[in-house]
């Protein structure tokens, strides 16, 4: 309806999204990058082979194509212990690899704190004194963050 240039908006109601788990993805991403010192395309690589159990190196080149080109990927998460060999190379049988324990803690981690769990402050590399901007930026990000699941939690104890 129009009354003399003005439009009258029909009462709509706000619905909440049912899923919402991306919403703290950058400063999750933030975090698990400054805390576990890995970066973006390896930490999407780590995720992708999460679900994979064991995989072969083909397995990995299928999903690093997608990726910004790198050569070493492969070879740096392998040294840097975030997958190992699972079983040699064997006749016909390719070399099997797995995510360590450490990946899967990691990604564990990072699943929680997207499921709303809070964010370290007391052993997070983002909380130190020589912090960047940047850093200080995300720590306070994550001190508001913390605060509304505490009192999230507390609200649902009562």
């Amino acid at each position: 309806m129009k009354f003399k240039g003005l439009h009258i908006r029909k009462a709509r109601a706000r619905v909440t999204p049912d899923h919402d788990y991306l919403k703290y993805w950058r400063v999750v991403r933030f975090w698990v990058k400054a805390t576990y010192g890995i970066g973006t395309p390896e930490l999407d690589m780590l995720l992708f082979l999460y679900s994979e159990q064991v995989f072969n190196k083909s397995k990995f080149e299928e999903f690093n194509e997608l990726m910004s080109w790198d050569e070493k990927r492969f070879r740096m998460l392998l040294r840097d212990d975030w997958i190992h060999v699972w079983r040699k190379r064997k006749g016909n049988e390719t070399t099997l690899y797995e995510l360590t324990y450490k990946s899967k803690r990691m990604i564990n981690s990072v699943y929680k704190k997207l499921n709303g769990e809070e964010i370290p402050e007391s052993t997070n590399p983002l909380f130190k004194h020589d912090a960047s901007y940047m850093e200080k930026v995300f720590r306070n990000f994550i001190k508001g963050l913390n605060k509304i699941i505490k009192q999230q939690r507390h609200l649902s104890q009562k």
